[in-house]
């Protein structure tokens, strides 16, 4: 039976998670990132102990910084409803359908008694409106499906098109045809973000040795952790330049590692392929495939590759489509999540990032590619069904 990979977490990827919960909470940052609620409650608390591995320096808390911790502990309901109150501000004057509809797209978001405290409904009529009116048997009325897709709208900060938004609404019980998705959002000037061309990082001009390109354009592959690509691209932040380097699996297009530095040295593609293959563990044989980068073509990348029975693939000189997935991962990010913001330093760009690829892009973001699942499910999906065909004799 094929098992979805037991993955181990790099230090860089622990403090994230660990500064995701602090903002939301431990209970909704361990449903974003799929983690078990005890894992990240104990990387938190290593955390403060300084015992998390690359978190601290290891001196002892204080009774100063265990006040704030339990402080902390005790705001996280009250910032839960302010929370709410934000993303529910469309709903508050509305009437208590569509205040059920929304509360129905956010239940994996929030408590319900939390919302129902918010939104002055109660439990027991939101239960009744699910069993007598569930969304996927009730036809939402314009009213309604604007509300949900506004909320949508919100909630993936402007990154879905009408077709995504369509593929959303069915995925959550909506039974919507894609023409009137594209009427309600045309109509109510919900539109995704505007695509913009962003400047490459790559430096070819090395004298390093390069690698054939063993991947030729074929960015299909018929399993998980057959291809892996590499790239790297940069971030602007009022303290200057930040770099993302990320590592995908061109099976499900999930970004499997990545590492974020303020220098784009040749650690920054080893760093991101260590959190990848901790994550995997692949058999050897996996073709890593990059551009033509001093980075992925220096003496330490190409010697980790070895040490993971790795095989280097790079673009041909001067082919832009030579890694276009990659691209197209980048293009993705710069569009719907950082032209769109401003980040005062660079620890505040981190955090973005992390957030838009473990909790958004990885595990939320409806891929075209993959027939509009996002790429954990697609590989879920993919592992169940491997799993019910017969086996051999």
């Amino acid at each position: 039976m094929k098992k979805i990979p037991k993955r181990e977490y790099t230090a860089e990827f622990k403090e994230q998670a660990v500064k995701r919960a602090r903002e939301v909470g431990v209970a909704p940052a361990s449903r974003e990132l799929g983690l078990l609620e005890q894992t990240l409650r104990n990387w938190s608390k290593a955390s403060q102990t300084g015992t998390l591995a690359g978190a601290g320096s290891g001196k002892p808390v204080t009774p100063e910084q265990m006040e704030l911790s339990r402080l902390r502990a005790e705001n996280v309901r009250l910032k839960m409803h302010v929370e709410i109150l934000k993303k529910a501000n469309g709903v508050l004057r509305q009437g208590c359908a569509v205040k059920y509809a929304w509360m129905e797209l956010e239940r994996r978001q929030f408590p319900l008694p939390e919302m129902c405290s918010v939104l002055d409904v109660s439990v027991s009529g939101y239960r009744a409106w699910l069993g007598g009116g569930t969304p996927g048997s009730v036809r939402l009325s314009d009213v309604q499906a604007v509300v949900v897709i506004k909320t949508i709208h919100a909630e993936v900060r402007g990154a879905y098109g009408s077709r995504r938004m369509h593929r959303e609404l069915q995925g959550r019980g909506h039974p919507v045809g894609l023409s009137r998705v594209e009427r309600l959002m045309r109509d109510n000037g919900v539109r995704a973000r505007h695509k913009r061309r962003y400047k490459a990082t790559t430096d070819s001009k090395h004298a390093l040795p390069v690698a054939a390109n063993l991947l030729d354009r074929q960015f299909s592959p018929a399993a998980p952790d057959r291809v892996w690509t590499g790239d790297i691209t940069y971030i602007a932040t009022d303290e200057g330049w930040l770099y993302l380097a990320v590592v995908l699996d061109l099976f499900n297009r999930e970004v499997i590692g990545w590492s974020i530095k303020p220098r784009m040295t040749a650690d920054i593609v080893t760093d991101a392929l260590a959190m990848a293959w901790f994550r995997r563990k692949p058999e050897p044989g996996v073709i890593f495939h990059s551009d033509r980068g001093s980075q992925y073509a220096s003496h330490v990348m190409q010697a980790k590759l070895a040490d993971y029975g790795m095989t280097a693939s790079m673009s041909r000189k001067g082919n832009c489509w030579g890694n276009a997935p990659t691209e197209s991962f980048f293009n993705s990010l710069k569009n719907e999540r950082v032209y769109s913001t401003r980040y005062a330093t660079r620890e505040a760009a981190a955090a973005d990032l992390f957030e838009y690829i473990a909790v958004f892009y990885n595990r939320r973001r409806r891929h075209s590619t993959l027939n509009y699942c996002s790429p954990t499910q697609f590989l879920h999906d993919w592992i169940s069904q491997q799993n019910q065909q017969p086996k051999a004799a």
